[in-house]
């Protein structure tokens, strides 16, 4: 199943609906690009506006009110909106004007800084040492650059996504695993509570976070991917 797709022609993103036979509930998932055009933030806020409760993605809360690591990581694809070439912009969904229920399963602050610690020295220091390299590439950089190939993403695990877990499995769950878990089990939460309601649960998360949900949801309650409607991330 694909679910981020890049041609000659643009990027497109898979909002993918899964539905469960003896279920009324049915989960809908919109895998987020954070750096699209504006047009395609416009027509996932339109759609939001049909769900009864949203699940949003997003580190932070805790005690602690700051991470240098997803500053870092934020400022990697927000320095897209000084690139003119790109006409492009960053994320910016106000989910309080939906006046939609809103829960927000993602790690905080403090439990993201005890992920990344675990990751090996030398894996952290290669992460800050590339993260400059994007940011160059993404400022000064064309749209083709900018959306190569390699941005591609299906249900199964590309071959450099192994290669990566294979290289650094605590890398991969730092970033990704622990994050995962707390969204499946958001998700399982509510199937177990409302699954006689006829009610739509969008999740709004990043693209990578759409395989496990959907691997996830199908072994755990037989959730199935039912229909797909393609939005158009950006124009090459």
């Amino acid at each position: 199943m694909q679910i981020i797709e890049v041609t000659e022609l643009g990027v497109r993103s898979a909002v993918i609906r899964l539905r469960q036979r003896d279920s009324a509930l049915q989960f809908v998932l919109y895998p987020m690009v954070h750096i699209a055009k504006p047009e395609f933030y416009t027509a996932v806020t339109t759609r939001l506006k049909r769900a009864d409760v949203v699940v949003i993605e997003g580190v932070g809360g805790g005690r602690r009110k700051h991470s240098v690591l997803v500053s870092a990581l934020t400022l990697s694809y927000s320095v897209l909106r000084f690139n003119r070439r790109a006409k492009l912009v960053e994320q910016n969904i106000d989910y309080a004007a939906l006046g939609i229920p809103v829960i927000h399963p993602d790690v905080s602050f403090e439990d993201f800084a005890v992920g990344w610690r675990r990751v090996p020295l030398l894996h952290r220091l290669l992460m800050w040492g590339l993260l400059p390299v994007i940011v160059v590439t993404r400022l000064f950089g064309g749209t083709r650059m900018i959306w190569s190939r390699s941005m591609e993403l299906n249900d199964l695990p590309s071959v450099g996504e192994e290669a990566l877990d294979d290289w650094s499995p605590r890398f991969m769950t730092a970033l990704g695993g622990d994050r995962d878990d707390r969204l499946l089990s958001a998700l399982c939460r509510l199937h177990e509570e409302r699954s006689t309601e006829n009610i739509e649960v969008a999740v709004v998360y990043g693209a990578a976070h759409v395989s496990p949900i959907v691997h996830g949801l199908a072994k755990r309650y037989g959730y199935r991917p039912r229909s797909a409607e393609w939005l158009t991330v950006a124009d090459l």
